[in-house]
């Protein structure tokens, strides 16, 4: 074990730390002493709140993540806790097992980011941990680590059926007969899951591309290898989508039938119409067509990462809201309330990849139409986005901080012949031009990035802007 008393200083001399959601590492660094002090920090923090004997663990399909998993059930065994392995499922699957069981959860998983680094998501029994409680485990006093003794438990498949039968009971038998659909299923932890759900909802399905290496598939940064696949499958095999996900499960990839991709904070929003959602907590970085859209009764916008859409939502109830829901610019949906029209649904407050899928294919059914025909007649405005990986963070937060007293110097260091018309900082530096063009720029939460959105009223702009200020950025 290391020679520290509390998470912070394990958190310092590893280099593994909280990011936007969950901590994350490289995994050399992601020791068994390490993990072990992460579980014993989170489970001493939710005592204080909650009684509990058992607690669920599972993890997503990178090599490094049984190792992980091991350390992190031979701790919560030492604090004479049962682990219940529920093995490689999507995170929404574990949050909801623990939140029906009313049990904390871990799910080890490096959600998008590349195979040489990975996490630990924390659940409690009512949903994911907060800041506040992130605060909490820092200071958290541990005791030492006995090491790994014992195997993982054998795996427990009730949490992967109680998730499938979720959105059975939601769309009722027969729901998507008559629909044919891909499944890019990669190193996706969902990738059997998501065939076998759509073939017992009726649709015929075809599996693509799985693949026995880890690939770090990011929902809000196609790749334009991937961009190319989607249209190279809608055109040979004729579907009415394609269906992937992030490693982890809970972020949606969702083409057309023609192999577009559509934006996750385009299905977030579609999927939030088709529940009847009245009020919505998402980021600051989602898409400006929410507003102009007109069906909602209040948008909240929040800083990057479901703990603070979490808390968006929180809020939005507390003041009244009874039909509340969030999501993220890639394409999580998180639900926050009940929904009067679907009785059998259940608040899941944390990223769903499936709950948006399920309702956008479901409502093209009803409507009698293609995928793309339910976007466009929303109003046409168009997010971009990527990223510079390998750029570090302390560079990204100082030339930010440097713009944010004059984004105008931001447009020029970046020769964009633009005029500022209106700044937001609620999270990194989003800059609204005259010309309505919108450019945000943020340091990743959870990995050495600058990721760059752009909005406009032209996709084929968007992208051409993003890839023009991620080329100046890279110079500078």
């Amino acid at each position: 074990m290391h020679n520290a008393n509390m998470l912070q200083d394990v958190m310092q001399q590893s280099g593994v730390g909280f990011g936007t959601s969950g901590a994350r590492g490289l995994v050399t660094a992601m020791t068994d002493d390490v993990c072990a002090a992460y579980t014993q920090a989170f489970i001493q923090t939710l005592k204080q709140s909650f009684n509990f004997k058992q607690v669920a663990v599972a993890i997503d399909l990178r090599p490094s993540s049984p190792k992980i998993a091991n350390a992190c059930a031979n701790m919560l065994k030492q604090l004479g806790l049962e682990v219940i392995f529920c093995g490689a499922i999507p995170t929404p699957a574990l949050a909801l097992f623990a939140q029906t069981s009313q049990i904390p959860g871990i799910m080890v998983t490096g959600s998008h980011i590349p195979f040489d680094r990975n996490g630990l998501k924390f659940y409690r029994p009512d949903g994911e941990i907060s800041k506040a409680d992130e605060s909490a485990m820092l200071a958290a006093e541990l005791q030492a680590f006995a090491g790994v003794s014992s195997a993982l438990p054998a795996e427990n498949s009730a949490p992967r059926n109680a998730y499938m039968q979720r959105y059975k009971d939601l769309l009722g038998e027969g729901a998507l007969a008559g629909q044919k659909l891909a499944v890019y299923q990669h190193s996706s932890v969902g990738r059997d899951l998501l065939p076998q759900l759509f073939t017992e909802l009726g649709a015929e399905v075809i599996c693509l591309a799985r693949s026995d290496t880890f690939v770090p598939i990011d929902t809000e940064a196609v790749s334009a290898e991937d961009m190319q696949k989607g249209l190279d499958w809608a055109s040979e095999y004729q579907v009415d989508a394609i269906i992937s996900t992030d490693g982890d499960g809970d972020r949606p990839l969702m083409s057309d039938e023609k192999g577009q991709w559509l934006r996750g904070d385009i299905v977030g929003l579609l999927t939030a119409q088709a529940l009847n959602i009245t009020h919505l907590a998402v980021p600051v970085s989602c898409n400006t067509a929410i507003e102009a859209s007109g069906a909602f009764k209040h948008v909240m916008r929040t800083r990057i990462g479901s703990p603070y859409v979490i808390a968006g939502m929180e809020t939005l109830q507390k003041n009244g809201a009874s039909s509340v829901a969030g999501f993220e610019a890639n394409g999580g949906f998180l639900l926050g309330s009940s929904v009067p029209a679907y009785p059998t649904l259940a608040p899941l407050p944390t990223r769903d990849a499936v709950l948006p899928v399920v309702c956008l294919l479901a409502q093209a059914k009803r409507q009698n139409q293609p995928l793309s025909a339910l976007v466009a007649v929303l109003p046409q405005r168009y997010t971009a986005s990527d990223r510079l990986q390998n750029f570090a963070t302390k560079k990204s937060k100082a030339l930010i901080e440097s713009w944010s007293s004059s984004a105008q110097t931001m447009l020029q260091a970046l020769n964009l012949d633009e005029t500022v018309r209106d700044v937001d900082t609620t999270d990194g530096l989003r800059v609204t031009c005259i010309s309505g063009h919108i450019i945000h720029l943020r340091p990743s939460g959870n990995a050495p990035e600058l990721r760059c959105y752009v909005e406009s009223d032209s996709a084929t702009l968007s992208q051409a802007l993003v890839n023009k200020v991620l080329k100046q950025l890279a110079y500078l």
